[in-house]
């Protein structure tokens, strides 16, 4: 892709999934990548994937529902690569599925410190930089729970449908400064995470046929789906693509 190479990258969720893949991928375009994540040693494995491949990458252990936190890990970063951070990508999520009538405001809570206001403490912490340099490019990895809703994740849909609305509100309030805002709304994805959603053994077999059933592709995504389009929204190639939602879920979901 264009214009990636010397740049810098922030992944947050790197440690597994959509987001490592996505990490390794912008790695491999001779990018500097943040590994940030909640967990120390999954930020380490991916680093070390990244390094063994000859790429650049620097892990930072980040609570992203922690706005102290997530200035800190920021500038950090920063210091470490001597510049200001050209990409941010807000991978992170978690969701744990339930009935909303069976949920509690703890639960909810939770699923808004994540989902929520992690892209905003994260978006808030980097895009003044990239205001200030007149250049930069934030992708936010929602879900197509946010633009049709998904049964046993109200909550998260609800965290999705408001970042998808945040990310072009945000980008017209950005366009002045050169500063690009896009969303990709993965669909289900097999990854740690849809393993703890949908469970293991034959029920969660079950429910993984299921989703199947309904993608016109004839399977789930896998995280190295994403990537790609991630580098392109990234890249200069993007550079007149602002307030964007893109869905990449096998066709299950087709938006006009």
């Amino acid at each position: 892709m264009r214009g990636l190479k010397d740049q810098t990258a922030i992944v947050t969720g790197a440690g597994s999934g959509i987001g490592r893949a996505i990490a390794i991928r912008l790695a491999g375009e001779g990018i500097t990548v943040g590994v940030f994540d909640i967990n120390k040693d999954s930020a380490a494995a991916t680093v070390s994937a990244i390094k063994a491949e000859g790429g650049k990458a620097v892990p930072a252990t980040c609570d992203i529902s922690d706005y102290a936190a997530v200035t800190a890990a920021v500038a950090y970063f920063e210091t470490q690569t001597g510049r200001g951070t050209d990409i941010l990508v807000n991978n992170a999520g978690w969701d744990t599925p339930m009935p909303f009538l069976k949920t509690e405001p703890a639960f909810w809570q939770k699923v808004t410190a994540i989902n929520w206001f992690g892209p905003l403490h994260m978006t808030h912490a980097v895009a003044q930089g990239m205001a200030s340099r007149k250049s930069g490019r934030i992708i936010n990895i929602a879900s197509d729970a946010g633009r049709v809703g998904s049964s046993g994740e109200v909550v998260y849909s609800g965290c999705k449908g408001a970042t998808i609305a945040f990310a072009k509100a945000l980008a017209r309030e950005l366009a002045r400064s050169n500063v690009t805002v896009n969303t990709v709304c993965p669909g289900p994805t097999d990854t740690p995470a849809m393993d703890s959603f949908v469970g293991t053994g034959e029920q969660g077999q079950k429910i993984r046929d299921a989703m199947v059933k309904g993608v016109p592709l004839g399977r789930i995504g896998l995280p190295d789906d994403y990537p790609g389009l991630v580098a392109f929204l990234a890249s200069a190639d993007a550079a007149f693509m602002t307030g964007q939602t893109i869905s990449v879920s096998g066709g299950l979901t087709m938006h006009g």
